[in-house]
């Protein structure tokens, strides 16, 4: 309110209703608020400056007060509306740039004391009711789209720091940190599909056939390469390559039974 004791000083010589008390009012808000007075009127006059004051000729029309504000940063610019119905004022506020229109209805006998028209620290009452009033009803709402204009270029330059191919929805692979990738073939390559069929001893992969041998799962006492007691000396199956055992290897054997795999066309009764 300090802000607003001069102000209505230099107003108080036209002051002659409750309503321009209540205006005087809702203008140091706005002030208060980064706003500052261009003029009254709905058209812009020669030579308009920002300022904190009430223009000259504001209170002319008793029952609509029209009045044009500019925020300090040039970003917006309001019309401002005040009309009188019956003893409550309508404020209609509209945004020119983003044509964002905020109202709000006050009730001039609930923050105005008509006979203290010429005492400042009596006239007003219910202030902090009307300061939120003004908040949550005009300012608030107007401000809502210059608050995001500041927010997306902080957006855009996080944007800026992830790669092209960033895609926030794909799950991170949970290889362990500094692991080498295996190398896959190339899905593309015509030679793929049955290279380790075709060559055995090469390490390849894309074979056609299920190794229950090398499924990826833990086998611990089958090495083929060290042979099979009984059957097999050791070096009889070289290394790396496909071995299809042959009877069992002993109880416990975890896994599926090689020779349970069933020949081609097994169901067709027709063959």
């Amino acid at each position: 309110m300090a802000g607003l004791e001069p102000l209505y000083a230099l107003a108080r010589a036209v002051i002659s209703r409750p309503q321009d008390a209540l205006i005087c009012s809702v203008h140091w808000e706005l002030v208060r608020h980064g706003y500052r007075c261009l003029g009254a009127g709905d058209q812009p006059g020669p030579d308009e400056r920002k300022s904190e004051l009430l223009p000259t000729g504001w209170e002319a029309n008793k029952e609509v007060y029209t009045l044009r504000y500019k925020s300090t940063d040039d970003a917006r610019e309001l019309l401002l509306k005040a009309i009188m119905v019956e003893d409550s004022m309508i404020l209609n506020v509209m945004d020119r740039s983003s044509q964002k229109v905020a109202d709000v209805t006050l009730a001039v006998a609930d923050y105005i004391n008509p006979e203290h028209l010429d005492d400042f620290h009596k006239v007003y009452k219910n202030t902090e009711e009307l300061r939120t009033r003004i908040a949550s009803g005009i300012i608030t709402p107007l401000s809502g789209p210059a608050e995001k204009a500041k927010k997306e270029p902080e957006a855009e330059k996080k944007d800026a720091d992830l790669p092209r191919d960033y895609d926030p929805l794909r799950v991170p692979p949970r290889q362990p940190p500094g692991a080498r990738a295996p190398s896959w073939p190339s899905p593309l390559s015509p030679f793929a599909v049955g290279g380790e069929d075709l060559d055995p001893l090469g390490g390849r992969s894309g074979g056609m056939i299920v190794d229950p041998l090398r499924s990826g799962f833990p086998r611990p006492g089958i090495d083929p390469s060290s042979g099979i007691p009984g059957r097999l000396p050791p070096g009889a199956v070289p290394p790396g390559a496909r071995f299809d055992p042959f009877g069992p290897l002993g109880a416990g054997r975890s896994g599926p039974d090689p020779d349970h795999l069933p020949p081609p066309g097994y169901d067709d009764m027709f063959m």
